[in-house]
């Protein structure tokens, strides 16, 4: 058959398939080894022109030739044809004559594969069709279907038109509630157009096409699921064209229950508002509604818990005697964060407290009010008439102080490493496992290089360019730092290509990250070079912590080995060590800096006379606003600048807001611990290069740059202006994510005592009446510490920024006060009253005196209240 292979090399399908046409299984069984070999050939080079001719036509000469069901879906899904498949048409005409189950077969086969394998929707259906089968219901047959039917619409009449001829349709709809993230079919055609999935599917029920109790039915289990919130819309927006009348919804009370209770905010103000009017019919049992309102006010939406207290205040107007039954409820909304929802609950409390009569529930009610300010547990009190002990003193519990963990010795045998390395290639590294693995290769390259080698040997074995004979190491600057030293390792790299230093135009350019990036990239260059020719038994800037520190004690016991074995201290290694050295302790540091001075060596000497400089010093700090931004400024640092390498010198550098470029290639976040390890008793330096990136998550809703806020508070040095910015600016940030970062470093400084309460306080004052941070964002974050037991930490940090906020703008025109402004005055004031604060704070006084009654003015005035009040003899 040297016919049929030459026609299929040349890609002429239509003559494939007339040779194919009339040929025994036995004739076709034997083209398929000439096939594989043929798609073999063409695998290396599938995107040149001659591959992407031919790939259709073999594509479809081995869909025919394959006699098993297995090899042909295999055949047929192999991702070497997924992006030049064979026209569907004539892959099915090819098929046609194979018998009904082989085919049914294949098709449920194919039907499983996942949706990256790009089997076309018109193969499967085509292939159901010929063999009559069930239609399968897998993902990616179901998302196949709605794509092919819902993007019809301009040439194929209406959605419903098309949903009446699928002969299975019932199954498939049937379907549509099982698969993840499909809502986006119901929004291609939003609205209430013929086109619309929801007026489609509702029309065909009304028909008895579609059976209403099962749409029905999938609708809620879909919705109790969960999921994205767009996808559940999807489903929300169906249920609502469903509109079921009210013995359908008596029917799922259960589940309007636990919709209400768990659902998105959308589902649940759905749910809430059905079992509302089944509750004001008279239709919903007081047990069922406690149950109900117990699980929405745990929710933090206030717009749900302050719907379902007016629900109660309702019903309870109407039926007194349930109060015993819906009253212990309101115990969820009385540790409700916010307190205008407790307040609310107080009202209410106290309107019904005297339908009350179990003493029980009575101290229940009392006990759930110790969540709440101390004004209101006093109210609760009253109300039910129960005696409390007088308060305990207010003493803050902040979470215990992060200690740093002692990193472990280097894997002793070569496998463990092996798997080390094959743990960080698959996942994103921390410092502590790079660092240890870094340094397992070098001790093993030293001792036993061939061993390494086999052992890394099915480790390596996807690594793009293992295959290739040589590759250059510029290649892997940017993020593929440990691929370096392993090529290295290896041998991929030429011994000459590491004489000089790549000059990466990225980090050499005028970016304010580059300094760190360069004093990165350069160490790991080093180690690749020394692995590829002379590997040194460990390394020396191998930190003793977690958070990059390195024990002055340990590096001298590494030079004095260094110097017994002669062997020679790669000048960035050592460069790191100094930059890494505990000089904070001063007596460590004086008594290892004799033991350094005392080992005669270049090396040793250099190391006693940092020691002996002095604890590091911060630079000279200018405060600088770029638009609603405000950015600082360092200016040298010399020690830096001395005996260092000039790779390094860098990092002591003034940085400048106006003449460095802040936008640059290193917004991938993988790189910011390794930096924040590179100078772990200096971490403000690294926290003014990042100032620009913290910035940008509340200004600019970026994500991710505020990950890096808990390793620089855990670190050491002073944690003078940058970091205490970085924190402001993180806890604007517009994604949850940055924000629970910068309230886990605020903890960290707090239970360190490095906290400077009145600066951060500034800064968000700043911040806050420039508009780089939301006061609604800015309000998440502070009640989150808050509700950690840190209320007094709060209130000196707001008492500083409540003034810059409060103050009238600088033209004399009253505006409305910002979204959130209110929330953050009763934060103040909730923490103000939990730790018992007194004083003044500057235009508070002011703000609680305008007139009206709105949030922000009544916050105010319960705030200067608390501040007011007279501390009893």
């Amino acid at each position: 058959m040297s016919s049929l292979m030459s026609v299929v090399r040349a890609g002429r399908i239509a003559e494939t398939v007339s040779l194919l046409d009339g040929t025994t299984d036995a004739e076709r069984r034997a083209l398929v080894p000439e096939l594989r070999a043929l798609r073999k050939e063409l695998r290396p080079e599938r995107w040149s022109g001659h591959s992407r001719g031919t790939l259709p036509a073999l594509h479809l000469a081995g869909a025919a030739c394959q006699t098993g069901a297995a090899a042909a879906a295999d055949w047929l899904g192999a991702v070497d044809f997924a992006w030049f498949p064979a026209p569907p048409a004539r892959l099915i005409e090819v098929l046609a004559d194979r018998d009904p189950a082989w085919l049914a077969d294949v098709a449920h086969r194919l039907a499983r594969r996942p949706e990256s394998a790009r089997v076309p929707y018109e193969l499967m259906s085509g292939l159901v069709r010929l063999a009559a089968c069930p239609v399968p219901t897998t993902d990616t047959y179901v998302r196949g279907w709605v794509a092919h039917i819902g993007g019809r619409w301009s040439h194929a009449g209406t959605l419903a038109k098309r949903l009446r001829q699928e002969p299975q349709v019932a199954e498939l709809v049937a379907a549509l509630f099982e698969v993840d993230e499909i809502g986006w079919a119901f929004a291609w055609t939003a609205g209430e157009a013929p086109n619309s999935w929801h007026v489609a599917l509702t029309g065909l029920a009304e028909e008895g096409v579609l059976d209403r109790k099962a749409l029905l039915d999938g609708c809620v289990a879909r919705l109790l699921r969960g999921g994205r919130t767009s996808d559940v819309r999807a489903f929300l927006h169906l249920l609502r064209a469903l509109a079921p009348t009210r013995e359908e919804e008596r029917e799922r009370v259960a589940d309007w229950t636990a919709l209400a209770g768990e659902a998105a905010s959308p589902v649940a103000a759905h749910a809430q508002a059905v079992l509302a009017a089944l509750a004001l019919d008279g239709e919903l049992t007081p047990r069922r509604l406690a149950e109900t309102s117990e699980a929405v006010l745990f929710r933090a939406e206030k717009k749900l818990v302050r719907s379902q207290l007016v629900l109660l205040g309702k019903v309870l107007a109407r039926d007194g005697s349930a109060a015993e039954v819906l009253l212990p409820a309101l115990a969820q909304a009385l540790g409700h964060p916010d307190t205008e929802m407790q307040e609310r609950a107080v009202k209410l409390l106290e309107r019904h407290a005297p339908k009350v009569k179990d003493a029980r529930i009575r101290e229940e009610l009392v006990a759930a009010a110790e969540q709440s300010t101390p004004a209101l547990r006093s109210r609760v009190a009253d109300a039910l008439g129960v005696s409390t002990a007088p308060a305990a003193p207010y003493e803050e519990t902040l979470p215990p102080a992060p200690v740093p963990g002692r990193l472990a010795p280097a894997p002793e045998s070569a496998a463990e490493l092996a798997e080390e390395v094959g743990a960080l290639l698959a996942a994103e590294d921390d410092v502590a496992a790079f660092e240890r693995t870094l340094d397992g290769l070098v001790r093993h390259a030293h001792r036993d290089r061939g061993a390494l080698r086999e052992a890394l040997e099915p480790v390596l074995g996807r690594l793009p360019w293992l295959s290739c004979d040589s590759i250059s190491p510029g290649d892997f600057f940017g993020h593929r730092h440990l691929e370096l030293v392993l090529a290295a390792l290896l041998e991929k790299t030429p011994r000459h290509a590491f004489r000089t230093l790549p000059q990466d135009r990225w980090a050499t350019a005028d970016c304010v990250h580059s300094p760190l990036s360069r004093a990165f990239n350069v160490r790991i260059w080093e180690i690749a070079q020394r692995v590829r020719t002379d590997p040194p038994p460990f390394l020396l800037a191998t930190p003793t912590w977690s958070t990059g520190l390195l024990e002055p004690d340990e590096l001298v016991s590494r030079l004095d080995t260094y110097r017994e074995l002669g062997v020679r201290a790669a000048p960035v290694d050592f460069a790191h060590a100094l930059l890494r050295v505990r000089r904070q302790d001063r007596a460590a540091a004086e008594s290892a800096a004799e033991r350094a001075a005392a080992l005669g060596t270049p090396e040793g000497t250099r190391l006693a006379r940092w020691l002996t400089s002095g604890a590091p010093h911060l630079p000279a700090v200018r405060r600088r606003t770029a638009g609603p931004r405000v950015l600082l400024e360092f200016s040298e640092v010399e020690e830096l600048q001395q005996d260092f390498p000039p790779e390094l010198q860098p990092l002591g550098r003034p940085v400048s807001v106006y003449r460095e470029r802040w936008y640059c290639y290193h917004w991938e976040g993988a790189l910011r611990p390794h930096w924040a390890a590179l100078l772990p008793e200096r971490r403000e330096l690294v926290a003014v290069r990042l100032l620009r990136d913290l910035s940008s998550t509340a200004v600019e809703d970026t994500r991710g740059a505020a990950a890096i806020l808990p390793l620089l508070a855990e670190s050491d040095g002073e944690a003078g202006a940058a970091l205490h910015l970085g924190v402001a600016y993180g806890l604007g940030a517009r994604h949850e994510a940055d924000r629970l970062a910068a309230v886990d470093a605020l903890l960290v400084l707090a239970a360190r005592g490095q906290l400077d309460t009145a600066r951060l306080g500034e800064d968000l004052g700043q911040l806050v009446a420039g508009g780089a941070v939301k006061p609604s964002r800015l309000v998440e974050s502070i009640r989150t510490v808050a509700a950690t037991g840190a209320a007094a930490t709060v209130w000196e940090t707001l008492r500083h920024t409540l003034p810059a906020v409060l103050a009238e703008p600088a033209d004399g025109r009253r505006r409305p006060p910002a979204r959130g402004l209110a929330d953050l005055v009763a934060v103040a004031a909730d923490c103000a009253e939990r730790s018992g604060a007194r004083g003044e704070v500057p235009r508070l006084v002011q703000t609680a005196e305008r007139g009206g009654s709105s949030r922000l003015v009544a916050q105010a005035r319960r705030l200067r209240s608390t501040l007011e009040v007279e501390v009893a003899a």
